[in-house]
Formats: structure tokens, C-alpha cells, sequence
């Protein structure tokens, strides 16, 4: 900005000069016009310095809003990133009690001793997922065709083995075409499908309805799976995406709070979307978008 303060500054020093030069010489030099040529060149010059100054404070103007969009999303990530630390902070210190009372009354109650296994295997898991968190962030992946209606069907048979009471529909329409296949790595593609779909059955009760759908649009593959559960609170949506977080309804489940983190990570990294509506007592609906496999 201060280089065009002194652009604008020598423009109307410039014109000013030419204009004193041309009064000095009483007369135009090269043409008449009805106001003295000193006078057009004066306001030219001047108006010359304001279209800079100008465009100068609307650059400027603009540099700020970008400064300021880039400090709110700084500012964001700092707040995400203190969550995540508290929540593990959480996560770590219940167990790690857990085990320390449970060692010391083991020579009174043998029993405390399964106590204490049980949490440092849930300390052991919580260690192993952050580790595979840290993994997917960073890792290359592969970009293979890949059918999705294929994996969901693969992902509800893993799910149903462990609960065949499940009632569980899948719909991908054949016509005019059959859904086409997404660009992506079969193996971090099958664990974002499981987790929605093992997601759904978790927190639902039992005799809930998940239905799985995918459909074509514009060059992407989008893929809902939705449930008649227990619901999530609106505003508690937003932030089951970061780690270690989970619902409210959630926390008399078993869990690390990492397995949305974990889908999300994946779909972003396929270059896709995610997005989640849900009503306490209704049910909920993941929404995921993949491009398709050139």
C-alpha cells in the first residue's frame, strides 16, 4: 500500500509539473482545446494519482478479509485441536486409573486383576487406533476402480456375522446403467463403509431399520446409509467428526470416539464429501460423495 501512495504522489507530482510548465509557456504547444492544456494536464494528473490510491485501498481492503479468513481458520484448527487434547486427556486418564486402583486391591480381590486387564486391552485399542488415525493422514493410496455395492455387500455380511437379526436393504439401481464404480483404495474404501455400516447397527435398537443407497450424480458416486436409531442431537453433529468425540446417546457404548474420525479422513483423502442429518428418536443419514473412476 505504501508503494502506491508514492506511485499516486509521483503521478500528481508529474502532472502538477506539466501543468506549471505549460502556464509558464502561456500557451498549448501542440493543439487548442477550450480549457488550457496546463489545466487538462493538471486534473489528468490528479486523476491518475486517485485511480491508484483507489485501487490501493480496495487491494488492501480485500488483503484484510483474506488475512482475516485465514486467522478464523487458524483459530478453528487451534480450537479442534484443543478438543482433541482434552478428549484424550479423558481418554487415557480413566483407564489408566482404572488400572492403578484395580493392581492395588488385587491382593485382597484377584478379581480386580480382570479389572485391570480389560482396561489396559481398551488403552491398548485407543493407542492402535490413533496410531492407524496418524496412518491414514499420511500414507499413499492407491486409485483402483472400485464397486461399491460390491463392498457394502461385503461390509453388511461382516456386520449381520456378528448380529444376523439385523434387517439391512441395499439399493443401487441397474437402469438406464448401473451405478459406476469410484476411483479409490479398496482397503481404506471397505473400512469407511464398515464403520457407517457397523455404526447404524451399534447405535440402533434392536429390530432398526438400515437401508444403504447409492446413486449417480454429476460425475460422483453418492452413498447414504441411514437407520431408525437412537438419533444425534443437531448440535452435538458437528464435532462427532473430530477425534475421541462422541455423542451424548453414545457413551453407555463401548468405543473410541475415532471410528466417524476415521471415515472422514478417508473420504476427504479420495477427494469426496461426507455430511450426516439425524434426529433424536428418528434415526440418522450419512451421506458420502466419491468421484468417479475415470
Amino acid at each position: 500500500m505504501r508503494r502506491r501512495l508514492v506511485a499516486a504522489a509521483g503521478l500528481a507530482l508529474a502532472g502538477a509539473a506539466l501543468a506549471l510548465f505549460f502556464w509558464i509557456g502561456g500557451a498549448n504547444p501542440w493543439f487548442h482545446l477550450s480549457v488550457p492544456l496546463s489545466t487538462l494536464v493538471l486534473l489528468t494528473g490528479f486523476a491518475a494519482a486517485g485511480v491508484v490510491v483507489l485501487r490501493g485501498l480496495r487491494r488492501s481492503r480485500e488483503s484484510r478479509r483474506v488475512e482475516s479468513a485465514v486467522e478464523r481458520a487458524q483459530e478453528e484448527e487451534r480450537s479442534a485441536h484443543h478438543r482433541f487434547l482434552r478428549r484424550l486427556d479423558h481418554e487415557i486418564k480413566n483407564p489408566v486409573t482404572a488400572i492403578r486402583s484395580a493392581l492395588a486391591a488385587a491382593p485382597e480381590n484377584p478379581a480386580a486383576l480382570d479389572v485391570a486387564d480389560a482396561q489396559a486391552t481398551r488403552l491398548s485399542r485407543l493407542v492402535t487406533e490413533l496410531a492407524k488415525l496418524i496412518d491414514l493422514e499420511t500414507r499413499s493410496i492407491e486409485r483402483l476402480p472400485v464397486d461399491l455395492e460390491d463392498m457394502c455387500r461385503d461390509a453388511v455380511d461382516a456386520v449381520t456375522s456378528i448380529d444376523p437379526a439385523l434387517d439391512v436393504r441395499i439399493e443401487f439401481p441397474k437402469v438406464p446403467w448401473p451405478v459406476p464404480a469410484v476411483e479409490g483404495d479398496p482397503d481404506l474404501l471397505v473400512v469407511a463403509v464398515y464403520n457407517l455400516i457397523a455404526n447404524a447397527a451399534k447405535y440402533s435398537d434392536p429390530g432398526a431399520r438400515i437401508e444403504i443407497r447409492g446413486t449417480e450424480d454429476e460425475g460422483f458416486v453418492t452413498l447414504e446409509v441411514s437407520d431408525t436409531g437412537w438419533g444425534i442431537a443437531h448440535d452435538e453433529i458437528p464435532f462427532l467428526w473430530d477425534e475421541l468425540a462422541r455423542g451424548t446417546n453414545a457413551r453407555g457404548k463401548e468405543g473410541s470416539g475415532l471410528g466417524l474420525s476415521i471415515v472422514r479422513i478417508i473420504v476427504e483423502r479420495h477427494g469426496g464429501t461426507i455430511a450426516m442429518r439425524s434426529a433424536p428418536g428418528q434415526g440418522t443419514r450419512v451421506i458420502l460423495r466419491l468421484p468417479v473412476a475415470a
